[in-house]
């Protein structure tokens, strides 16, 4: 089972690093008073005719939560407790979906955008009844 799973690692790498896809956020830190509203960039290159893109908020000591997503076919969802304050229009023809937030506050904190695919699986601490969400970026 070990040596299936290493396996299927490596072929995952191997597709991964075949595509090319990619995205950059090209600022690394953006300051900004509470209150403002402040747009934070992503760019992505992909062979994708139809990608899809991600936005990710990660907390302080937390782990990354998916905040929202966007389809080149013009589509997109977003988790409730996002829709007020973020959002995201994805531009094919500039290949970027730069995230706006609105009324920034000082809880805000760590932003990633990821291109498809973006696997997420949660899983049940075998002690205690807590799912962990695991994130796996593949950019």
């Amino acid at each position: 089972m070990l040596i299936w799973l290493k396996s299927l690692l490596l072929l995952a790498a191997v597709l991964e690093c075949s595509t090319q896809d990619s995205v950059n956020q090209p600022t690394r830190v953006q300051t900004a008073s509470e209150h403002d509203v402040v747009t934070l960039h992503c760019t992505y290159s992909t062979s994708d005719q139809y990608p899809y893109l991600y936005w990710y908020q990660q907390k302080t000591n937390g782990f990354p939560v998916y905040m929202l997503r966007k389809l080149s076919a013009g589509s997109s969802s977003s988790e409730k407790e996002f829709e007020e304050r973020f959002h995201a229009d994805l531009n094919k023809s500039s290949s970027s979906v730069p995230l706006m937030i609105q009324d920034v506050c000082v809880s805000d904190s760590v932003y990633y955008c990821a291109l498809k695919p973006t696997e997420t699986e949660t899983l049940q601490h075998p002690d205690k009844n807590q799912e962990l969400r695991l994130v796996q970026f593949l950019t």
